[in-house]
């Protein structure tokens, strides 16, 4: 065999499992250019006419028309998309036309801010998670295993805006005054100064999260005890918990890696609903306001943001899924 040949098939496994990753990644890319023109489109559908808006309802025409030629909305809808999209691969996200700042300043302290209730809502969520999975396996078809699957199946079936409602019903009215049912953290201030407000807005992210994971980390251990080597360690007179974590939970954690990457996917959208209820000064805030202020730069660029940190998150799980 030639040397090249020998380069060629040492090389080619390589290449076997790169192709499908950037194949996806293509994909991807692909996916978010037709996605930010669906969010430059639907942002340019909205009611009302964005200089109207400014200026108010009794500015002149004229006044109105110079408005448009200033902010570009006289061009061509294809030359202002185009613009947009160069801007941004530029670094330019635009001027916010409710306070005429750049739109980057307020997106990165709402990306910090979402980013740090993201960060705690998982950190608590995959361990405890993997705790009431394995609880729940070992327990199975017993009593904790059957209130367990019953409570998932409600909190799974319940939208987090109806238990964020409950958590503040609970903790933060007459009945419980613990914790603010309002998320306020100072404008600049990290949310981690503020833990009190951190508690609830997670607490609704982590409880849907923790009951989808556990369900599946108690079917993979339960099929993991299933199987003949764990059979032979038990006849072999091992204890049952070095069975559990030494032979157990590796193999059992392995399928449930790439489930954790989708579970952080659904929790950035989640994001949205959750901070608003809250009032927490996330990018899914910024984006009601947004909205509510017809403020079009913001809102193709929260949005934008938004799409790509869900893209992300389900790239990653689709890598974990090939190996």
């Amino acid at each position: 065999m030639a040397v090249g040949d020998v380069t060629e098939d040492r090389g080619y496994p390589l290449m076997s499992r790169l192709m499908p990753v950037l194949s996806k990644v293509l994909q991807g890319l692909l996916t978010l250019l037709a996605v930010s023109l669906l969010i430059f489109l639907a942002a340019r559908s909205l009611r009302g006419d964005v200089a109207n808006m400014i200026l108010g309802p009794h500015a002149l025409p004229d006044q109105v028309e110079q408005l448009r030629v200033q902010l570009g909305l006289n061009q061509p809808l294809w030359t202002q998309y185009i613009n947009w999209l160069g801007g941004i691969l530029h670094g330019d996200w635009g001027t916010s036309l409710a306070s005429g700042r750049p739109v980057s300043e307020s997106l990165v302290i709402g990306l910090r801010n979402s980013a740090t209730l993201s960060a705690v809502a998982l950190a608590v969520m995959l361990p405890t998670a993997l705790v009431v999975g394995v609880v729940a396996a070992q327990y199975r078809d017993g009593l904790v295993d059957r209130i367990f699957l019953i409570t998932s199946m409600i909190f799974n079936a319940v939208p987090e805006f109806v238990t964020g409602t409950i958590l503040v019903a609970i903790f933060a009215t007459t009945v419980v005054h613990w914790l603010p049912a309002v998320s306020f953290i100072p404008p600049g201030d990290s949310p981690i100064s503020y833990p009190s407000a951190l508690i609830l807005p997670a607490t609704t992210i982590i409880i849907p999260g923790v009951m989808y994971l556990s369900r599946l980390v108690r079917v993979a251990v339960i099929d993991v005890m299933t199987t003949e080597y764990i059979q032979t360690a038990v006849l072999k007179g091992l204890s049952p918990a070095r069975i559990l974590f030494l032979h157990a939970l590796p193999n059992a954690i392995a399928p449930i890696i790439p489930a954790a990457s989708l579970v952080a996917a659904f929790t950035i959208g989640g994001v949205v609903v959750v901070e608003y209820l809250f009032a927490y000064p996330g990018v899914g805030s910024a984006l009601v306001d947004a909205v509510t202020n017809r403020d079009l730069p913001a809102i193709q660029a929260y949005v934008l943001v938004i799409a790509s940190a869900y893209f992300f998150f389900n790239l990653i799980a689709d890598a974990l899924a090939r190996k």
